[in-house]
């Protein structure tokens, strides 16, 4: 809206509403104060969390106000109408966001929890939407790390690919949510990062050259978009901060990975969320590893019992590799306050640091090596 306003008005100062930095930088300021100001006003009418009896200091979440991530996905949508200029790809992927959004409250509303093939097929049928609007259901050309060109995939490669990709990102990110500020921390990175990318280099011809990538003319509005999301994670982490006073629920961890999946597929190249989301992965992503692993021994014929939990006489004849897999806790942040005896705002700052470390570096990696 803003845009076109700026366009129909170029000879005025309404102008700077067609500059994508501009639009880019309201987006994210906006969404920031609103969520700010209207979450304490509005968590009340929130569902509260059951705790997770499992989980080490799950009991702590107990009775809090969660899924937040129902305010802070209907204010990015309000921003985003005013933000992000025309295209049909683009909304359609906001479209997406929020059906991934309203299964995630649903859930978090429910008395009794989504089992997990309800959410998974959930997930699923929100990322082949996804990849659907990123391509156009046309081929679509992706770059990859360590040669130069481009690579012509057909849309019947490129969306299921794109698919498990954005599917993973969504779990990767739900599965992290378990310290306070840890998803919404990691996230803001990811997202913070990833419009940096596509507004500044990727959207800007003269780096995308001097790096050998390709140019993309209009990953300047998927960059608004990850911002204007980053924008209402920022607010919510003002509360979210230990000891946390609201917590996002699935709505907003599943919005929050399936945002930063898309952007990754906005760059043109999928791996990347490798680059932007390594901890996200480490931490939640390996966990899914690790269950489809013991699924697969135990259809296999193999005892997947914790090893812990078998008499002696069996534990020893149990193999090798699945005992490994059991002496390491999943999701990871939960083997570091358990296994190493971390504190919660240890695991914060430890994953926070590592990630913003590991992004430059793996960046210039799948960049410069070509």
């Amino acid at each position: 809206m803003l845009y076109l306003l700026g366009k129909a008005y170029f000879h005025t100062f309404l102008r700077l509403f067609s500059s994508h930095i501009v639009l880019l930088s309201i987006g994210i300021l906006t969404t920031w104060i609103l969520s700010w100001i209207l979450l304490p006003r509005l968590w009340h009418r929130l569902p509260h969390d059951h705790g997770k009896a499992l989980v080490p200091g799950g009991e702590l979440s107990k009775g809090k106000p969660t899924g937040a991530g129902i305010i802070l996905s209907l204010v990015s949508l309000v921003v985003m109408v005013f933000v992000i200029p025309p295209d049909w790809s683009v909304w359609g992927v906001i479209a997406t966001l929020m059906a991934a959004m309203y299964f995630g409250y649903a859930d978090d509303a429910s008395n009794v929890p989504w089992g997990q093939l309800k959410k998974g097929l959930l997930d699923f049928a929100c990322s082949l939407a996804a990849a659907f609007c990123v391509c156009h259901g046309e081929a679509t050309p992706i770059w990859m790390p360590f040669f130069k060109g481009t690579i012509l995939l057909s849309p019947y490669v490129y969306i299921p690919c794109a698919t498990m990709i954005l599917w993973l990102s969504i779990n990767a990110m739900n599965c992290s949510d378990g310290v306070d500020g840890l998803a919404g921390s990691l996230g803001l990175i990811s997202l913070l990062s990833l419009a940096a990318l596509l507004y500044l280099v990727l959207g800007y011809k003269p780096v995308a050259d001097y790096l050998l990538l390709p140019h993309y003319p209009d990953s300047a509005k998927w960059a608004i978009m990850a911002a204007t999301v980053a924008g209402s994670f920022g607010g919510y982490l003002w509360y979210n901060a230990e000891p946390s006073k609201v917590l996002m629920g699935d709505a907003g961890s599943r919005m929050l990975g399936l945002a930063i999946g898309v952007a990754v597929l906005a760059t043109g190249n999928p791996l990347l969320i490798l680059v932007f989301a390594p901890m996200v992965l480490a931490n939640g992503g390996t966990g899914l590893v690790k269950i489809l692993l013991l699924r697969l021994f135990h259809k296999l014929g193999f005892d997947t019992t914790p090893t812990n939990r078998l008499p002696p006489e069996k534990a020893a004849e149990q193999l090798v590799i699945i005992k490994e897999m059991h002496k390491v806790r999943f999701p990871l942040h939960d083997h570091c306050r358990k296994n190493l005896g971390w504190t919660n705002a240890q695991v914060l700052m430890r994953f926070v640091l590592i990630q913003s470390l590991l992004i430059p570096f793996l960046f210039a990696l799948f960049t410069k090596v070509r």
